[in-house]
């Protein structure tokens, strides 16, 4: 499940440069929706994962 994993990496670091541009700005509202993006980033690393397992068997 690669296009998963491409999907993840993608939104984690998109996730930490929106809370970095956060950070930067005092804008608590952008680090909380980036904290909420990196991990939904994490969260498709976990559902590609999981099919790959499923796929193995």
């Amino acid at each position: 499940m690669e296009s998963e994993k491409f999907k993840g990496a993608a939104n984690k670091l998109a996730g930490k440069a929106k809370q970095a541009a956060g950070d930067a700005l005092g804008n608590s509202e952008m680090k909380v929706k980036g904290k909420l993006q990196e991990m939904k980033g994490h969260f498709q690393d976990g559902i590609a994962d999981a099919k790959d397992a499923l796929e193995e068997e």
